[in-house]
């Protein structure tokens, strides 16, 4: 009789971000020969078919890399792996199911289907923490995707263009007031990088000044940037501060309906641009599922980065509360941080393979390198190994940091070469935000055509017009 075949093992990896798409990689190269014989199989879930690298979307939209190199495409990197466009909305792992809703599973009207697993890896990132601001959720605008950035660039690039063409003052005013709330990483280097980019675009505006327009930053706490520490933090708002930004620490957003953020300090500007970046919150997937969590609804994890008192279930990343061995802090958990990520990664990949060969896992340990934030061109603060950054110098590192971190030589070539092109040549101002609505043009041209289609001619005919002609 013929050997039997050992039942295929179906590794699951909700999420294609970083930890989900460099989880799925590591182990693509190190089932090679299983995923060949059939006896392996990696199914990606993941609501976008690539995987965007974060740090690099203020750069995105100040127009220094192509919004096409800040994305690295699932299909090409993970060739040996399933990918499904799609999410999960629930997961019994007490059964080993999954419930997705894809867009095939959409198209034929079933709405989820259900998919079985051996391992679970929970790796779906986070999203945007918002508040019951009134007029949030109407007139803001978010920064954790490509298409927000390049959104946000074309945005910023309109407002200018309607300042420029208007004679009302207050849609002037209105207009080049630019209000962003959040004085984390994504909220300074977003503002950062895109009054840099409208400075610059200024000189070809034959009544705008770059004195013109306002920027406003809102930090809830007494500082910003707290991961370069506060040494660091008071030196970034002095340099934000020099550039005529204003920078509002201790403030909340109380309202932005009718397009006027009213500020905690009683400031009330009327803008057309506000930019939320005040946090995340966990994907709201982890709380459809049968696993344990925190208080604060991440999962609770070893440090092995499996899902505490549950086998066969993985989890890292923003979604994974996992203890900070290099600690000597009691209890204190790895920051939901890009450089946990990346390494935490590793770890799961290379511990999900010793477990299915029934070796030992290893702990994940690491111990906090620092953190560099970009201030805008040649512009930029850290603290890295205990030594304080400023300047050209915490620029650098920020650029060559994140360069070595981006996914694939590919990606990595391509941004460089623009980086280098950029320093030779102008930056590029135009706006195209046409792409946001292609088929508006079309639209608008259908809708002439069939007014004028079903007009009636004297004698009662209808009449085709041009149509015919």
């Amino acid at each position: 009789m013929p050997e039997a075949r050992p039942p295929r093992v179906r590794v699951l990896v909700v999420g294609g971000g970083y930890v989900g798409m460099y989880t799925a990689l590591l182990l693509q190269r190190r089932l090679k020969q299983q995923l060949k014989s059939g006896e392996a199989e990696i199914v990606v879930v993941s609501p976008d078919p690539y995987m965007t690298y974060q740090p690099f979307l203020p750069e995105a939209a100040a127009g220094n890399i192509s919004p096409r190199h800040v994305v690295v495409p699932l299909r090409r990197v993970l060739d040996q792996c399933q990918i499904l466009i799609g999410e999960a909305t629930a997961i019994d792992h007490a059964k080993r199911t999954a419930t997705l809703r894809t867009l095939a599973s959409e198209e034929e009207g079933t709405g989820t289907v259900d998919l079985t697993y051996d391992e679970l890896v929970l790796a779906p990132g986070s999203i945007s923490r918002t508040l019951p601001v009134p007029g949030l959720a109407e007139h803001g605008i978010g920064f954790k995707t490509v298409e927000e950035a390049i959104g946000l660039r074309n945005h910023v690039i309109e407002q200018m263009d309607i300042a420029s063409s208007t004679r009302d003052p207050a849609i002037r005013d209105a207009a080049l007031t630019f209000v962003f709330v959040g004085g984390g990483y994504a909220g300074v280097e977003a503002l950062a990088e895109l009054e840099d980019m409208a400075r610059y675009a200024s000189r070809y505006y034959h009544n705008i000044k770059a004195e013109d327009m306002k920027w406003i930053l809102v930090e809830a706490t007494g500082r910003i940037l707290p991961e370069v520490g506060d040494v660091m933090g008071k030196y970034a708002v002095r340099e934000l501060r020099a550039r005529n930004i204003d920078v509002r620490l201790d403030t909340r957003l109380d309202s932005c309906e009718d397009r006027v953020a009213v500020l905690s300090d009683g400031a009330r500007f009327p803008t057309r641009t506000l930019v939320w970046t005040a946090g995340v919150k966990p994907h709201p997937v982890l709380a459809a599922t049968d696993l344990p969590r925190n208080d604060h609804g991440r999962l609770r994890c070893t440090a092995q980065l499996t899902v505490a008192d549950t086998e066969h279930a993985w989890a890292a990343g923003d979604a994974a509360a996992v203890p900070d061995l290099t600690s000597d802090e009691p209890g204190k958990l790895c920051a939901p941080n890009a450089q946990h990520a990346v390494r935490q990664a590793r770890v799961l990949a290379e511990n999900i393979r010793a477990s299915l060969r029934g070796a030992p896992l290893r702990d994940y340990r690491h111990a906090y390198a620092g953190s560099v934030a970009s201030l805008g061109l040649h512009k930029g603060v850290g603290h890295v190994y205990g030594r304080k950054i400023k300047g050209y110098p915490a620029w650098l590192m920020h650029r060559v940091y994140h360069l070595s971190r981006v996914p694939t030589f590919n990606r990595k070539a391509r941004v460089l070469a623009e980086w280098t092109l950029s320093g030779l040549f102008k930056r590029e101002i135009v706006s195209l935000g046409s792409l946001e609505h292609p088929r508006a043009e079309f639209e608008l041209a259908a809708r002439g055509e069939r007014s004028r289609g079903t007009g009636r001619s004297k004698d009662g005919e209808r009449s085709q017009g041009t149509e015919e002609a």
